[in-house]
């Protein structure tokens, strides 16, 4: 209810400009301990996936909080997991702006922010101050200046720096705003990276006495032969969940929209069919041996429902928390509960 009062003031401003007013208002009702005035916590409906026990199967998805500045206070909304970044090696500051669009009628966003974050060492930072104890993730991407053919270089890299830190690590092969990034979902590139940083996984694992789940986040828009030869080289590097999906370049459903020809991912309601799509054809061909983590669309506690139905064992919000607000964690944790419990 107080979101929804507050939402048509947010939504005068640009917004990215909104976005950090959201945040720093968070963070002022954590601190003066004022939380439950804007979510109520969900009650408990563990689930075991990737190994990790999960509190509930409610998530925050990557691109919310880049750099892990906010970690405490978003935990008091009742996510079961909080995923940060995408963080690149070094310090990025994205795309030029206006790079983020609101197509309320669709209760869509575009964004082509292109990775901008304060690098991995300040992340690193962000969380070593934090109080959070419950399943952290953290979403790693490149620079945009290095090379695809050296692409492996800085995924290793963020994968060394934040291992430790990490309760899982995604890795980032298909935001649509760095240039040629998708490239990396194709085969024979794919099966390079994902070597390399499984092996790399292996010596970590030794030096610092815990294996960490490694998650790939895909893209919309592929075809049933593009998720086939995907899952087969997740299933073939022991990969252990998928997270699908990212934002979608195609503007079908949003045509004749202001601002639907802006460049960029789009996110929100129209992504939704497309994304449940691909958990259910992740599903069919991954036949319960990798998790998959549900994202895209997901606007209310039916949306939820259906992508579990279509085989996804968590999900995860973000378009919906700035239609909805911070009220759908608990709307949505709760419906999974009860359905949970009744099955």
């Amino acid at each position: 209810m107080l979101y929804r009062l507050v939402r048509p003031l947010l939504f005068q401003l640009d917004p990215e400009r909104a976005h950090r007013t959201a945040m720093h208002a968070l963070e002022l009702a954590h601190h003066a301990g004022l939380t439950s005035l804007i979510a109520r916590l969900p009650p408990a409906s563990p689930r075991k996936v990737m190994g990790l026990e999960f509190p509930n199967p409610v998530g925050l998805a990557a691109g919310l909080d880049k750099n892990g500045e906010h970690v405490d206070a978003l935990s008091r909304l009742g996510f079961g997991f909080i995923e940060i970044g995408t963080v690149t090696p070094q310090p990025q500051p994205g795309n030029p702006a206006p790079r983020m669009f609101r197509l309320v009628q669709a209760r869509a966003i575009i964004n082509r922010m292109g990775f901008n974050n304060e690098g991995v060492e300040r992340l690193l930072m962000n969380v070593s101050r934090a109080q959070y104890r419950g399943i952290l993730g953290i979403n790693i991407g490149k620079n945009f200046d290095t090379p695809l053919e050296r692409a492996a270089e800085d995924y290793l890299y963020c994968m060394r720096k934040v291992y430790a830190a990490a309760s899982y690590i995604t890795v980032n092969i298909s935001s649509p705003n760095t240039v040629n990034l998708r490239q990396l979902q194709r085969s024979e590139g794919l099966d390079r990276l994902l070597g390399a940083l499984v092996a790399e996984r292996r010596e970590l694992a030794e030096r610092h006495g815990k294996r960490v789940p490694l998650a790939v986040k895909i893209a919309p828009d592929l075809t049933q032969s593009d998720i086939a030869d995907m899952a087969a080289l997740f299933i073939k590097h022991g990969i252990d969940a998928v997270i699908a999906t990212n934002t979608t370049v195609s503007r079908q459903s949003v045509e004749g929209l202001r601002e639907a020809d802006q460049a960029g991912g789009l996110s929100g309601a129209p992504l939704k069919a497309l994304s449940t799509e691909i958990v259910r054809q992740l599903a069919a061909v991954l036949a319960g041996r990798i998790a998959i983590i549900a994202a895209g669309g997901i606007q209310s506690a039916a949306d939820a429902q259906e992508k579990i139905a279509a085989g996804a064992s968590l999900v995860q919000l973000y378009s919906g928390l700035i239609y909805e607000g911070p009220v759908l964690v608990g709307t949505v944790a709760r419906a999974l509960a009860r359905a949970s419990d009744q099955h």
